[in-house]
């Protein structure tokens, strides 16, 4: 019996937030996915002229689009798409890892990244839409807290950031603390 070894190249790139200079980056990255991983992203077949017009209004429409970078390539995003209908501040977010680095971890660091910006920008809910097949963000929602709901072959889960203890909590300074600091400085 042979045995089968899986061995991966080292992630030697960096997460960091996408630049408008990097918007060919982000097409080249959408137009290099498989079918299955344009599936599990856009829920279903896209072709190429769809992901470059989608591309190029993910950064003229204000999107926060965050990615794992490798040399001069986009490897994988996480977006962050303010939904300004709601009723309350909310973004949708969406996720897309090249199939040559799933299931490594990327997924994970990026939502953790995107989450964090999203509560620096003031959202409260974050919104995720998939087929129900997608296993892999199915698993990396709940990681994340996610109420999940299936409807109509689609699952749709809700983060909500409004419940989390804030971290900007840490960093109010006592209500006493301005009255203190204005005595000194008139009795200095």
């Amino acid at each position: 019996m042979e045995q089968i070894i899986h061995t991966h190249r080292p992630l030697t790139g960096v997460i960091r937030q996408l630049r408008p200079s990097d918007l060919p980056r982000f097409a080249e990255h959408l137009l290099r996915l498989d079918d299955q991983s344009r599936r599990d992203r856009f829920n279903g077949l896209t072709h190429d002229g769809f992901l470059e017009a989608y591309a190029e209004r993910s950064f003229h429409e204000g999107a926060t689009v965050i990615g794992y970078v490798e040399g001069d390539k986009v490897l994988a995003a996480a977006e962050l798409h303010e939904r300004a209908e709601e009723s309350e501040p909310t973004a949708e977010i969406a996720f897309s890892v090249e199939h040559e680095i799933q299931n490594r971890g990327i997924g994970g660091r990026l939502f953790q990244r995107l989450v964090a910006q999203a509560r620096g920008l003031g959202y409260l809910r974050l919104q995720v839409t998939t087929h129900s097949n997608n296993s892999a963000m199915k698993a990396l929602a709940r990681r994340f807290d996610a109420k999940l709901s299936f409807q109509q072959g689609e699952t749709n889960g809700v983060i909500d950031l409004a419940g989390e203890a804030s971290l900007d909590a840490d960093w109010r300074a006592p209500a006493d603390l301005g009255r203190r600091g204005t005595g000194k400085a008139i009795a200095a």
